[in-house]
């Protein structure tokens, strides 16, 4: 799951105007998946103003924001690198207007007062001292020139022997944690592990947090060759036993697990936590609609949309040159979305910035290749023990979809050590959801049910005894 990431530009504003918005503005900013404060430090400048954006709960701060102006009591700014937008109008001392990232609209009131969030508990986070040895380590992908940094755990700092398995995150720049939303799921799964005998490597993905290198030009099979990395540096250490070393991807972490088994023989096991079966094009166009539609999308609507966007990634799946691939694409959202977003009155402008700006998105290095890739003949390669689970309640990597075609696709290739099972009740996170809405992820206390611990450690204890 994408999280909402609030990038940094240059600001500048010639807007002149005698109301004074000088000052700290707050508002709270409530988007699939969780909540987000924000604060609008707006300053004088001159005949305009600067002004920056502060997300308390994503620790970012002093993100300067562009092209801010307030006219007839109209605020607007816009953050392009971020791709996000505000446009408010002030309202009995508050603005009150859509924040916009990605094309996606969400409501954003701003007021004078500081916004009060209720205490976060994660009853299942780990607190020090842990009763194991834990390291922070680096290892180097040679061939992409990029050193990782992430956390060992091992059950005794001065054990032999430990099978250990690696934690591969999922889509999106995550830290060790695979922090989201106040959750640290890898934390809370590396410790439950650890704890039964297993040892842990967690690390930063590529361009993120203690780890080097860009995250916004890799691909899938860029963090597939990540992935190897940190397995030959695991299998270098004295306290691990080489013969016993697997790796466990949640999401798309699912999807990199078997492309590395695949390609290397000494990988023990593998754990898909909602990996994908299904092509990507299949994948997103199945997962836009169950997200819509539990978040209120008419019918009507969602049908529409998903015939626009089938028609989208055929081009971009038939295309191979990326200048015509966005050409195709542009034409056929201008053919297929413009008439719809005109009848819902928006500006002819504002619907030639979201159609340039949804191309963008969806001819970014990693979309492509995603909407593209097919997991099933990696999965038919995978020779050594391999567990999928999901949760049934998972709007993102929908159960019974992909599991089904994880199962076809290991069947095809002779693999008999293949075990699946579904867990009733539980969303994408692994977490006790009953509609699995993205929306109500940084809501729930649980980070990941008990059983889902059990599941995996109990299984990766019986291939490597």
């Amino acid at each position: 799951m994408k999280k909402l990431f609030l990038l940094t530009v240059l600001f500048f504003s010639t807007i002149l105007t005698a109301q004074d918005i000088t000052g700290a503005w707050h508002g709270l900013l409530t988007f699939p998946g969780g909540k987000l404060r924000l604060t609008i430090n707006i300053t004088k400048a001159g005949t305009g103003y600067t002004a920056t954006m502060d997300s308390p709960d994503q620790k970012a701060k002093d993100i300067p924001i562009d092209a801010i102006s307030f006219v007839s009591n109209a605020l607007t700014f816009s953050i392009p690198a971020g791709k996000i937008d505000y446009k408010a109008d002030l309202l009995d001392g508050k603005f009150v207007g859509t924040f916009t990232q990605n094309n996606y609209p969400m409501p954003l009131t701003l007021g004078r007062e500081e916004v009060k969030v209720a205490e976060v508990k994660r009853p299942q986070e780990p607190a020090k001292p842990y009763p194991y040895y834990e390291e922070a380590v680096t290892f180097k992908n040679e061939k992409a020139g990029i050193t990782f940094a992430g956390t060992l755990t091992l059950p005794k700092k001065d054990g032999t022997n430990y099978p250990a398995v690696i934690l591969i995150s999922g889509s999106g720049p995550q830290n060790r944690d695979e922090e989201l939303l106040g959750h640290k799921p890898f934390l809370v799964l590396s410790d439950y592990l650890t704890r039964n005998g297993i040892a842990v490597l967690r690390y930063d993905d590529r361009g993120t947090a203690g780890s080097g290198g860009s995250f916004q030009t890799a691909t899938t099979q860029d963090f597939a060759t990540d992935a190897t990395a940190a397995f030959n540096y695991l299998i270098t250490r004295k306290e691990i036993n080489k013969k016993k070393v697997g790796l466990a991807g949640h999401s798309e972490g699912g999807l990199i697990a078997p492309i590395v088994a695949a390609n290397n023989p000494n990988v023990a096991f593998i754990v898909l936590m909602a990996g994908t079966g299904i092509p990507g094009d299949e994948l997103m166009l199945l997962q836009n609609y169950l997200v819509n539609k539990v978040s209120g999308m008419p019918e009507e609507e969602l049908n529409k949309m998903g015939t626009i966007l089938k028609n989208g990634y055929v081009a971009m799946k038939e295309e191979k040159d990326d200048a015509r691939m966005k050409v195709k694409l542009t034409a056929v959202f201008n053919e297929q979305m413009r008439p719809l977003f005109i009848s819902k009155g928006i500006p002819a402008t504002q619907v030639n910035e979201l159609i340039t700006s949804q191309v963008e998105d969806l001819t970014s290095p990693w979309f492509t290749y995603f909407i593209r890739y097919n997991p099933a003949p990696a999965l038919e390669k995978v020779k050594c023990p391999l567990l999928a689970i999901n949760g049934e309640t998972d709007l993102q990597v929908p159960a019974k979809a992909n599991l089904d075609a994880i199962k076809r696709a290991t069947d095809k290739g002779g693999n008999k050590k293949v075990a699946i099972k579904s867990f009733p009740g539980l969303n994408h996170l692994f977490q006790t959801s009953a509609t699995g809405s993205p929306s109500d992820y940084g809501d729930i206390e649980e980070t990941m049910a008990p059983a889902v611990l059990a599941e995996i450690a109990g299984w990766i204890q019986k291939q490597v005894k």
